[in-house]
């Protein structure tokens, strides 16, 4: 059974999901800045937004 974020990224053009790709990595640098400081809330965070970079490489790389 498909996620609906994998049939969101199975529509998306290579471009789009390059946007994404950054986009997603900028919020894991920023995670990061913030939980050095302190201790996150959320600890699951981090390990979510590296899953959705995995799938999203996964995606670029099948479409070429």
């Amino acid at each position: 059974m498909a996620k609906k974020t994998d049939e969101n990224l199975k529509g998306m053009k290579i471009d789009e999901l390059k946007t994404k790709l950054i986009s997603l990595e900028e919020n894991i640098r920023i995670l990061r800045f913030k939980t050095e400081g302190s201790k996150s809330k959320n600890v699951k965070e981090a390990l979510g937004l590296r899953k959705q970079v995995a799938r999203v490489l996964t995606e670029i790389n099948r479409k070429k």
